[in-house]
């Protein structure tokens, strides 16, 4: 009762911001992310009856407190499915171990959910997968998806994410810039409903999911790269101005974005997109990459990753057949 997968992390083009129902982790409204191919979490779940509590591991340390508990919603969720009451050891590593904002809880939580159903040998559908691992983290809707996703806020009386476009659809690149903070992103969407610019958001951002779905749809690399950028400027608007006035950038993340703004300026293709947190995803051409990545180095910048589109999650190792 043993399996390994392995999901990549989201970064989101229409971002999700606040939740309606924060214990099942239901949004607002839907949104839309991206898988990052050069990024990825490999979590191994192994069932023993000799365990007498989860034992979780997350990139070489136990872990405790929140991320054990929300681990643990998701191996419940499961064991119920199952009708199982044995405890598990789970270990999880991702690919890099710096930078906050990078979509690593979407990516950890696909790969805990994938490879816990298949290590209790569940033959269950997609949807139902799906609603269990975004208990956990609400992308990881999206990163169990994977390419080019939308995480519905409602539909037909579920919260899910599907596929709208896989990897090979269109060549986007991205060149991930990692930062580093010690602040929490679950508190940002539990305030964000108390922005006074909260309100405008909801009337603004199905218009902008449509549009995205249909740019993605055409293959239209700068226009999914312009609409990302100005997402993260609402997004990060409602941030500051919460009851709280949270704020994720750090100095390097303005750094990048004054970088990017030179880039385009001198003709290079380049649009900075940043979820909740100080991390930078840079959307860009192919052509483009080397160059984008050289400056980010420049700047200091020595741990800069560059990214393709990546895919669903997916089993690795495993000691019964695949869900999918």
């Amino acid at each position: 009762m043993k399996s390994t997968a392995v999901a990549h992390p989201i970064q989101g083009l229409i971002k999700y911001h606040g939740l309606k129902d924060e214990v099942k982790r239901i949004p607002y409204h839907d949104s839309i992310s991206v898988c990052a191919a050069g990024l990825q979490t490999l979590t191994t779940v192994e069932f023993d009856q000799e365990l007498k509590d989860d034992l979780i591991t997350i990139n070489d340390k136990a872990a405790r407190g929140r991320d054990k508990e929300r681990a643990k919603t998701v191996l419940n969720t499961l064991r119920q499915l199952a009708r199982s009451q044995l405890h598990a050891r789970v270990v999880s590593k991702n690919s890099i171990v710096r930078g906050k904002g990078i979509g690593f809880s979407a990516s950890g939580f696909a790969a805990l959910g994938l490879a816990a159903s298949k290590a209790l040998g569940l033959d269950i559908d997609y949807i139902t997968l799906s609603e269990a691992v975004r208990l956990g983290a609400g992308s990881a809707t999206r990163s169990l998806a994977g390419g080019f996703a939308q995480w519905y806020a409602d539909k037909n009386g579920k919260s899910y994410a599907e596929q709208i476009a896989d990897p090979k659809h269109l060549d986007l690149k991205m060149v991930i810039v990692p930062i580093q903070s010690k602040l929490q992103t679950e508190e940002a969407h539990r305030e964000a409903v108390t922005s006074p610019l909260f309100k405008a958001r909801l009337e603004y951002v199905n218009a902008m999911v449509k549009e995205m779905r249909k740019v993605i749809r055409n293959k239209d690399i700068a226009v999914i790269g312009r609409l990302a950028e100005e997402d993260t400027l609402n997004l990060h608007a409602i941030t500051m101005t919460s009851r709280s006035r949270l704020l994720y950038w750090e100095p390097e993340t303005l750094l990048v974005i004054k970088e990017v703004l030179r880039l385009r300026k001198e003709g290079v293709h380049a649009w900075y997109s940043i979820d909740t947190g100080p991390s930078v995803f840079i959307n860009t051409y192919a052509e483009h990459t080397d160059h984008i990545a050289s400056r980010m180095r420049e700047l200091g910048f020595s741990n800069v990753v560059i990214s393709g589109v990546g895919d669903k999650a997916r089993i690795t190792i495993s000691s019964s057949s695949s869900l999918f």
